[in-house]
């Protein structure tokens, strides 16, 4: 689980990768995690897409940040949501990302993963 993104070339989790079917949240689970310990360089939290998708979740970055103090790790984090936000939520955050941030995403792979 990466948190310090200062070196340049350690990056948050891909935004496609899907945790329990919800794009997106590895993602913002690491910015989130990164700016609270100061280590998230030059990255934003919560930046647009971040909180695109975490209104389309139906929670703001507040209540996100209380989440990941409380549950530290992908498997709590991964339980509270899908405790706290509903099946069609998390389908429409995916469905929001597939087809209007498609460029974001592929954009993303390229610039930290080298792929497409």
């Amino acid at each position: 689980m990466p948190t310090d993104f200062r070196d340049g070339k350690t990056f948050p989790r891909r935004g496609r990768d899907e945790a329990g079917g919800a794009m997106w949240l590895l993602r913002v689970f690491d910015k989130a995690r990164a700016a609270a310990n100061g280590t998230i360089h030059d990255y934003i939290y919560p930046c647009p897409m971040d909180q695109g998708v975490l209104s389309r979740w139906g929670i703001d970055s507040t209540r996100f940040e209380q989440a990941i103090r409380a549950h530290p790790d992908d498997e709590s984090i991964l339980a509270w949501l899908q405790a706290t936000v509903s099946p069609e939520r998390i389908r429409a955050a995916n469905q929001w990302l597939r087809e209007e941030k498609q460029e974001n995403l592929d954009r993303q792979d390229r610039e930290e993963v080298g792929t497409t």
